[in-house]
């Protein structure tokens, strides 16, 4: 048990009038009980805990899991809903973004409607302050996923196609120590840097090209994720124009980040910029997201934010400007909130790169 986790969990108990907690989302039941398999329940009481699994994880949820009585389910939803009957728990929080609507109409139907309350948006960001073992293996993995492209770099050169440095830059990765990657990794060259979300091709990497590679891995279930945009022989005007636009963005959204400020205000900061500058049609996502046991989670860094940095909050800066037909540049970096600004967990420098 991870006892300052179950207490912030149970907060939520008297916050909504609950007499338990019913945890489906995977990474939130790793997140309270230890557990690393794939298939689980947690149920939280006001005096006691509760973890089910199937047969596949007997062995190592007794390895894993400590300070919960530990169960057995063959069928999932019918056995959880008679714990909670046999607990004499009335109502019962959920997580409705993990439960899809016939599981949700199963145990409705087994616990009744007015028993299943769908916990509050703020239950979301249970895991948006990382503990200091969380702040380790983040670190952890970002040197990790850096490093694994510097050393991907001599081999990005023209003829190089977009399919082949993505597997190699897995590659790098994962004999670095990576357990998986986060996300699968974008590499967009060319024209094709204009599509934010562009799936490597077999396009072959010209000289004169903008080549941007999103990556992220993930070791021990901690996530990482940076976006590199490098220039294939010498970049023009232009090239080198939109280049520091994006980097001036960067850079400023990244001084503004601290205790206090409004996730809105860090998108401004960068949005702004890369408005005056006359791009602003050009960058249509969020300026950032948490970064965790999720690649995204909470918060989330958009001018359509609620939320206020807190120290221990792990987020990235990615401001982009993608042009149709022409081409693109994202900068990113990961960074941890501190006391008094903020410190880089991502590495790979930052400057235009011409190889």
């Amino acid at each position: 048990m991870l006892p300052n986790r179950v207490a912030a969990a149970r907060g939520y108990l008297e916050q909504v009038g609950l007499d338990a907690i019913l945890v489906t989302n995977i990474h939130n039941i790793r997140y309270l009980s230890g557990f690393t398999g794939s298939d689980g329940v947690v149920i939280i009481g006001r005096d006691g805990l509760w973890f089910l699994t199937d047969s596949r994880y007997r062995t190592q949820a007794g390895e894993q899991v400590s300070g919960f009585i530990v169960g057995e389910y063959r069928r999932k939803l019918e056995e959880t809903a008679i714990l909670i009957r046999e607990q004499g728990f009335g109502k019962v929080g959920f997580e409705a973004s993990s439960l899809t609507v016939a599981q949700h109409a199963s145990l409705a139907e087994a616990l009744t409607h007015e028993g299943l309350v769908s916990l509050p948006g703020e239950f979301d960001a249970l895991r948006s302050i990382k503990d200091r073992e969380e702040l380790e293996e983040l670190e952890k993995t970002a040197d990790l996923a850096s490093q694994a492209f510097l050393d991907l770099i001599p081999e990005i050169r023209t003829g190089a196609t977009e399919r082949r440095l993505a597997l190699r830059l897995e590659w790098l990765l994962r004999e670095a120590g990576a357990d998986a990657v986060s996300f699968n990794f974008i590499v967009a060259s060319g024209p094709r840097g204009g599509l934010p979300h562009a799936a490597p091709t077999d396009r072959a990497i010209g000289c004169g090209d903008l080549v941007t590679f999103d990556f992220g891995g993930i070791r021990n279930g901690y996530c990482s994720d940076e976006t590199v945009t490098v220039a294939v022989g010498s970049p023009d005007s232009r090239q080198r124009e939109i280049y520091q636009v994006v980097k001036e963005a960067h850079d400023l959204a990244i001084e503004l980040v601290r205790p206090g400020v409004f996730c809105r205000d860090v998108d401004a900061a960068a949005r702004d910029h890369i408005t005056v500058r006359g791009f602003g049609e050009f960058f249509g996502h969020g300026t950032g997201h948490g970064v965790g046991l999720e690649v995204h989670e909470k918060p989330v860094i958009s001018y359509r934010s609620e939320e206020t940095l807190v120290e221990g909050m792990v987020i990235t800066i990615e401001p982009g400007i993608y042009i149709p037909e022409w081409g693109g540049v994202r900068i990113e970096d990961t960074v941890c909130v501190t006391r008094d600004g903020c410190r880089l967990m991502t590495k790979v420098p930052k400057e235009l790169m011409i190889l």
